[in-house]
């Protein structure tokens, strides 16, 4: 049993340095001032996009995003659109044999660094009991009844590919928790958008866990573009600020 803790880094940052200039340099075509590029352009930023709400002209920029998180958040995330998906196909990926599957515990105040350390805790039939870590000296923080229900899906499926079950058709053993490494590339629109939804207090507590360090990192790297995004916000508040 595999459990990982959920992560989201942006993929090639470097390319985002230039990326103001860029979005500068469209805006001043659509006034035709490209005579004044490069004169205090987060100012001009600022006027014609978060002031005019003119957001076309920072659509010329992609961003790529890696993520690790459980199925139930890669089913969230895709419904956003524009946007490009490449998913950790359970269809082609063997479990049994390419790598073990891994799963993400959904309590964010609870972890277990021997579990996440890769260090397997002993089950037990008692799930009133804590599962043990080593020679049974270190209790499992992870709830038992959980780690059972993870056991019993993880040796399910290895028992349906022993039968000859394709993966495509064991898979349907796995649960929610099943962790899954995704790429989504967007705009710095589209982007916006995700942040001001997905990173509200309504969004679920696991999508906050990568999505508000995430929105930190577009801070630094484009300030202008996402500095007015607070993290739990009401949602409806951060409709009202467009995109």
């Amino acid at each position: 049993m595999k459990i990982v803790k959920p992560y989201a880094r942006i993929m090639e940052r470097e390319l985002l340095t230039t990326a103001l200039s860029r979005i500068e340099y469209a805006a001043r075509i659509s006034h035709r001032s490209e005579e004044n590029a490069g004169l205090d352009p987060q100012r001009f930023i600022k006027s014609v996009v978060i002031d005019h709400g003119d957001w076309s002209v920072v659509e010329h920029i992609s961003v790529s995003v890696e993520m690790v998180v459980d199925r139930g958040i890669t089913h969230e995330i895709v419904r956003h659109r524009i946007a490009s998906y490449t998913q950790e196909s359970t269809r082609f990926v063997n479990y049994a044999k390419k790598m073990p599957p891994a799963f993400i515990y959904p309590k964010l105040n609870v972890e277990c660094i021997y579990c996440t350390g890769n260090d397997t805790p002993t089950p037990r039939i008692d799930n009133s009991k804590p599962w043990l870590h080593g020679l049974g000296e270190v209790e499992c923080s992870y709830d038992p009844s959980w780690l059972m229900g993870i056991y019993i899906a993880e040796e399910s499926y290895k028992a349906l590919l022993i039968k000859g079950w394709r993966p495509q058709e064991a898979r349907s053993v796995f649960p929610n928790a099943l962790a899954s490494k995704i790429i989504i590339t967007m705009n710095l629109r589209s982007w916006r958008h995700f942040f001001l939804m997905r990173t509200s207090k309504e969004a679920h507590p696991q999508m906050r866990q990568v999505t508000i360090p995430l929105l930190s990192e577009f801070k630094k790297l484009i300030p202008v573009l996402y500095d007015d995004i607070i993290p739990e916000s009401r949602q409806i508040d951060n409709i009202c600020k467009g995109n």
